[in-house]
């Protein structure tokens, strides 16, 4: 994989520069937001780890830049105290996942793989209603509007299609996502169900991610 760390920190950066290599990928190591911003713009690459606390521009800033300019590059936030309200933030504003400050590599590793190999599923077009979902290049339309989703929020959406009329469970979703059931999943899987019902809402499909309460999610009613 191609890898962009954004980290200031000198021993945090050496150590995931070092151990990103050592596991066979190519890593571009910038220092600050602004260089952070202007790589990720201006390259391609399979995924992102995005320092919160940056110079220049804040991790953040730099995140909702990406996410503003159209780019879908998988995001894995490092947060240094991880406390709620950061995570749910990070999430909101594009982030595929985050990991706290000190990290076990192999776990962030793991995280990374997972979150680039959603990207490269095989084609298949899917349709729910006025929703289109096409694997070949990654795009969600409705009518003549492309949904701008993150990896995370696409693959979400992938499976409530494929399993139209059904209920996909947390777990279902969590297993998807992420191959496992971690602790605070639950939480995640709400915040992205939340922005895909903002993104909805906005061309003009409100009510197609139905919560059915104590067991999951289905598109439309059950």
């Amino acid at each position: 994989m191609k890898l962009l760390v954004i980290e200031d920190n000198p021993a945090t950066g050496k150590h995931l520069d070092t151990g990103l290599t050592e596991a066979g990928h190519e890593i571009t190591w910038t220092r600050d937001g602004k260089n952070g911003l202007d790589q990720a713009l201006s390259r391609q690459y399979d995924a992102i780890v995005l320092d919160l606390m940056l110079p220049e521009l804040s991790g953040m800033e730099v995140l909702k830049e990406i996410r503003k300019r159209g780019h879908r590059t998988p995001v894995l936030l490092l947060t240094a105290l991880g406390t709620v309200e950061e995570r749910v933030a990070g999430l909101q504003a594009g982030a595929d996942d985050y990991m706290v400050k000190n990290f076990a590599f192999p776990e962030l590793l793991a995280r990374l793989e997972t979150i680039t190999r959603r990207a490269s599923t095989p084609s298949l077009v899917n349709e729910v209603g006025s929703i289109k979902l096409d694997l070949s290049n990654r795009r969600i339309t409705c009518g003549l509007t492309e949904l701008q989703l993150t990896p995370t929020e696409f693959s979400i959406m992938e499976l409530l299609m494929r399993q139209k009329g059904q209920v996909v469970t947390r777990k279902m979703l969590c297993e998807h996502l992420w191959d496992a059931d971690w602790e605070g999943t639950t939480n995640v899987i709400e915040v992205h169900i939340n922005r895909l019902r903002t993104k909805l809402e906005k061309v003009g499909e409100p009510q197609l991610i139905q919560t059915v309460r104590g067991r999951g999610y289905t598109l439309g009613a059950v």
